[in-house]
């Protein structure tokens, strides 16, 4: 059965995309800790564990997310793009982007902000922009 993830890298269950390629996806997080929290998956591979990929899908994610979290920087006002890799929650490899403008928006424990469908449409548009000029 495919993952969660996998659904939404195949257009099955609604996301709010901000890149993709043949092999990689990247959507924004539907439960964010910040405003343009992101989650960048491999399309092809649904192993939940970061180091059991091959070494090209590893290296390929890695690329993608930087591509993706330089888009992410240009949209969002943020000092930083933090990166978090957890894989507990959904068994899909997944990176998280998150937008920081300290130590402390990285914590996972923390209250949630809340945004409206508009919201996070504007903010995958701004991202997915930023993305297609690089």
């Amino acid at each position: 059965m495919a993952t969660i993830f996998t659904r939404i890298a195949s257009g099955e269950i609604p996301s709010y995309k901000v890149a993709e390629s043949e092999d990689f996806y990247a959507f924004l997080d539907i439960n964010p800790l910040a405003k343009g929290h992101t989650l960048v998956i491999p399309r092809k591979v649904e192993d939940d564990y970061l180091f059991h990929l091959d070494e090209a899908t590893y290296e390929g994610l890695w690329a993608f997310a930087r591509k993706v979290a330089v888009a992410v920087k240009a949209a969002i006002p943020c000092k930083r793009v933090g990166v978090a890799v957890l894989g507990m929650e959904v068994p899909h490899t997944h990176i998280h982007l998150i937008p920081l403008q300290s130590e402390g928006d990285m914590d996972f424990r923390k209250e949630r902000p809340q945004f409206t469908q508009d919201e996070f449409a504007a903010t995958a548009a701004a991202i997915l922009a930023e993305f297609n000029k690089l």
